[in-house]
């Protein structure tokens, strides 16, 4: 497992925006300011069909390169025209949703003064947002609100304060007798407690979905998974054992202890994106006591034999939930190079034909990347806390 630890972690370091399938042959020059930029900068810009224009002001620079390419390779050149301004388009299309990028000047690494920062891959990032034709669901809008709020938690077991982000449903506020469920929700590799409320947009996902009366009201609480102090090449060595025990002894008792939970097993799921999902999969097997439901995204698969081996499963955990990217699914398997690579669909359907409520989603058209992760919530928030 250790080893499923490291290449989900490769996956996620590895993975860049990737192209639409097929690249229109004209550019439609219908472009504006990206929804993440910087207030009152007009660039970088999308148009309609999902390219990309960037625009950076470097008079004495001789190279200038945005990360940000078509398929995430190579990146997309900028030329500098007379005014010492450089500029450049994206080669195609991009996949719909939020990608990270960052420029490189002359050999260095700098972010994008013209767009807001999120932090993935180890930095804080340059990001930019594709817009989506399905965008409504994580769209901010006239609804009521949860909370996000910040909290520093006791670690006697690495001797330091913690951080999480906790959101509350709408109601929560209002009713002081009502007591709620809470999903563990974590980040991927190189990310931490921020991205799933910054670039995920978990908030509104669940505001718009409770306020159409499509999901239970639950509390999600976001918090760093430990991954990152481990660099490539040294990824085997990880060791889920430390993040445990915050999460097990530390975490998850701070929060039954200061927010109105049902604190028990049949009311907590644990559910992660890329690492965090392996992450889920290693801390929950190991605690079936705590968590009666799962959620790989883009993390893993649970196959039959996993469940088979893990005495006492079937009793107690209500929900395996797998999902992925459509074009990390290309060839229908997906795993580690070097070794078998498994089919997490004939997985989750195995699973399923034996009696177990196993369920598993694809989004389309995207590949490892925020918005496979947002339409998974979107997915699984539902089928959460069905008493």
């Amino acid at each position: 497992m250790k080893y499923a630890l490291a290449a989900a972690a490769a996956v996620m370091l590895i993975a860049g925006p990737i192209s639409a399938q097929t690249a229109p042959q004209t550019v439609v020059e219908d472009f504006k300011p990206s929804s993440l930029n910087q207030p009152g900068q007009a660039y970088p810009q999308v148009n309609s069909q999902g390219y990309a224009r960037f625009r950076i002001v470097a008079p004495e620079a001789q190279n200038v390169k945005v990360s940000l390419g078509l398929g995430g390779r190579g990146g997309t050149v900028l030329t500098k025209g007379a005014d010492g301004v450089w500029t450049g388009t994206s080669e195609g299309p991009l996949d719909e949703g939020f990608h990270y990028y960052h420029l490189t000047v002359d050999g260095g690494t700098f972010n994008d003064p013209g767009t807001l920062n999120f932090y993935g891959s180890i930095r804080w990032e340059s990001g930019i947002e594709i817009p989506a034709h399905d965008a409504d669901f994580y769209a901010l809008k006239d609804v009521p609100h949860g909370r996000v709020s910040q909290i520093l938690f006791p670690s006697p077991s690495t001797g330091t304060q913690r951080r999480a982000f906790v959101y509350t449903p709408p109601e929560y506020d209002k009713n002081p007798s009502a007591r709620y469920p809470v999903l563990y929700l974590q980040h991927g590799w190189g990310e931490d407690e921020t991205a799933w409320s910054n670039q995920g947009h978990a908030n509104l996902i669940m505001d718009n979905l409770i306020a159409a009366g499509k999901t239970r009201p639950f509390i999600i609480v976001m918090t760093y998974g430990m991954t990152n102090d481990v660099r490539p090449g040294g990824l085997g060595s990880f060791d889920i054992k430390p993040f445990q025990t915050v999460m097990i002894d530390e975490l998850i008792p701070y929060v039954d202890s200061h927010f109105r939970t049902l604190s028990d097993q049949p009311h907590r799921a644990m559910a992660g994106l890329s690492m965090g999902g392996f992450e889920t999969k290693l801390i929950t097997f190991a605690n079936l006591d705590t968590f009666a439901y799962i959620g790989l995204l883009s993390g893993g698969t649970i196959s039959l034999d996993d469940v088979n081996k893990t005495p006492g499963f079937r009793d107690k955990v209500k929900l395996a939930f797998v999902s992925f990217g459509s074009r990390e699914l290309e060839g229908g398997r997906a795993g580690p190079p070097g070794q078998p690579r498994q089919d997490p669909r004939a997985n989750a359907e195995a699973l399923k034909a034996s009696g177990f409520n196993s369920v598993f989603y694809v989004s389309p058209n995207t590949a490892h990347e925020f918005l496979s992760w947002r339409r998974s919530l979107r997915e699984l928030a539902p089928l959460l806390f069905k008493d």
